[in-house]
């Protein structure tokens, strides 16, 4: 595991520092600070932007060759509260030791901060593709903008904008956010240049730290956003790949789904979309292509066969959606695989 240790968060530059390690090209353009690389440590693009009040983006879209740990050491008194959201891929975390690793997933509503004997130390997972953004807010500085109303939030989070040693470090590990995805999408969608994608991206800023803050509110209070999951509602949408597989040649419906995880259809379809990218429909239906393929393949049933068994009655319906999924008709896909059979065989 290579290991990468950053100074000082604030005062000197972090894509320098990273760049000491992983000796990339650094590029300057429209106020930002990339680090490109594509070298033996890996391939990707770290980006850093700095902006008035005490706010500044680091994010990443690296894919690493081996595991890499990037230790971010305090500043005394200058440890910045950092927003976390993760776009693609995992990590893992820790602020407290060196051993009690957490484990951060894709669209999970993060904020971290240390106190003076604490650091942020983030582990990429080798061969994945992470994309990470964090918002690092310096409450010092923060706190001299005018009307800034920190004194609003709940004394939980309003304890580690003052800094209260005995509250640090802070770590909230929250749920699951599809809509603060979408936000984070549109940071790196902006075509212009110059003022226009710099006050873009501040004001995008300054959106997600609002919703990053109202998650932990909803998170704090028991009650939640509608487009948010919590823990224990990701797991049953995991329990529901198992049921649809074992289950693949029974009409499933988000009724039966629903009565099944004992959560209401909305949830459903936002669980789906978080976990896989697809409705539930969407993925129900990619799940019967890949038990039908499976069974052309290893077993001698005739398609139509296959077409009943996951839970079809049209031949002509299966074979359609078998095609726009691989490209190749079913009874083809068949007719190629026992042929390569028999140049094998002989």
């Amino acid at each position: 595991m290579k290991t990468i240790e950053i100074i000082d968060v604030e005062n000197k530059s972090i894509i320098k520092q990273l760049n000491a390690y992983i000796e990339g090209n650094i590029e300057y353009k429209n106020g930002e600070e990339s680090l490109i690389f594509n070298n033996s440590i890996g391939s990707g693009t770290i980006r850093n932007i700095k902006f008035d009040w005490g706010i500044a983006l680091l994010d990443y879209d690296v894919n690493f060759n081996d595991d890499v740990k990037i230790i971010f050491n305090t500043t005394k008194g200058a440890a910045p509260i950092e927003f976390l959201f993760i776009s693609e891929g995992n990590l893992t975390f820790n602020n407290t030791d060196d051993k009690n690793y957490v484990r951060l997933e894709r669209f999970q509503n993060i904020i971290i901060s240390n106190n003076s004997q604490s650091r942020s130390i983030y582990v990429f997972p080798s061969k994945i593709n992470v994309k990470l953004n964090i918002i690092h807010v310096f409450s010092k500085k923060f706190m001299k903008k005018k009307n800034h109303q920190v004194d609003t939030l709940e004394d939980s989070l309003l304890s580690v904008f003052e800094r209260r040693e005995e509250n640090l470090p802070f770590k909230h590990i929250g749920n699951y956010n599809l809509t603060i995805a979408e936000k984070i999408k549109t940071l790196n969608e902006f075509g212009d240049s110059g003022i226009i994608k710099s006050l873009s991206i501040e004001g995008q800023l300054n959106l997600i730290l609002a919703m990053q803050m109202l998650e932990h509110k909803k998170y704090e209070n028991d009650t939640h956003l509608t487009d948010s999951l919590t823990i224990s509602e990701i797991k049953k949408i995991h329990g529901l790949v198992d049921f649809i597989i074992d289950n693949v040649s029974k009409p499933l419906t988000i009724k039966s789904l629903t009565k099944e995880s004992g959560l209401g259809p909305k949830k459903l379809q936002l669980g789906f979309k978080l976990l896989f990218s697809k409705s539930i429909n969407e993925y129900i239906r990619s799940i019967k292509l890949k038990v039908a393929r499976d069974m052309i393949k290893d077993t001698d049933k005739s398609i139509s066969e296959i077409v009943y068994e996951i839970g079809y009655r049209s031949r002509s319906y299966f074979s359609k959606i078998f095609y726009e999924q691989y490209n190749i008709l079913p009874i083809d896909y068949k007719e190629n695989l026992k042929t390569q059979k028999s140049r094998v065989d002989n």
